[in-house]
């Protein structure tokens, strides 16, 4: 389990290799099975701001790469809510595993009460939760028609934002792709920066409900 552990934490860090090895192919993959397989630990923004280096350097077509993960990122929540709404109950109730834990439904859940349809978009942009909120919002069967409208927007939104990041700084920066660990470590600083957010919001409101005299 430790190897597993260090090999993804590895590929987080510089999934380099794993794009030169499995190519388009490989990242649409990856994108839907994050999305749609609740396989939460794949280096999502890191593949995706490090596959707009590679097409910085010309290894990659931009375009291409997102019109192939646009797409991929769309099927995946599809097929996400759709679990979501033909298995939820049994879900949220299924025991503790290694890689899944009820909680994880719990704090998707909590975060797509707090923010309706708009957690679609801006779940994509969390890592961990972005697997999760749309199961809780086709458990919580909420109208396709509506989830769709969030769901293309949001997976555009994300796929778009993390490649051209990775396409500028490529550009505009000689040899970024040298220091790309740093890069990759800043991105997932941002992409944690809105649960951390919520988090230090969630404790600060219950310390001062606490420090609330009582009537």
């Amino acid at each position: 389990m430790m190897e597993l552990l260090q090999k993804l934490l590895h590929l987080i860090r510089d999934p380099g290799p794993l794009i030169e090895w499995a190519g388009y192919p490989g990242l649409f993959l990856i994108i839907f099975l994050e999305t749609g397989a609740l396989i939460f630990f794949l280096p999502g923004d890191s593949l995706l701001v490090t596959a707009g280096l590679y097409a910085a350097k010309g290894d990659l077509n931009i375009w291409l790469l997102n019109a192939l993960l646009i797409p991929a990122a769309i099927i995946g929540d599809a097929v996400s809510y759709q679990i979501g709404k033909r298995g939820g109950a049994a879900l949220f109730n299924k025991p503790d595993s290694r890689l899944f834990k009820p909680e994880y439904l719990q704090r998707a859940h909590e975060f797509y009460e707090k923010h309706g349809g708009k957690a679609i978009i801006i779940a994509r942009f969390m890592p961990l939760v972005r697997t999760f909120v749309p199961i809780v919002a086709g458990a919580a069967k909420m109208p396709y028609r509506r989830f769709a409208t969030y769901n293309i927007v949001g997976g555009a939104a994300w796929i778009l934002s993390m490649s051209f990041t990775g396409y500028v700084l490529g550009n505009i920066i000689p040899n970024i792709d040298k220091h790309i660990e740093k890069v990759i470590i800043l991105v997932v600083l941002v992409s944690l920066s809105p649960g951390l957010w919520e988090y230090a919001k969630a404790k600060l409101a219950a310390r001062r409900a606490g420090r609330a005299p009582s009537a």
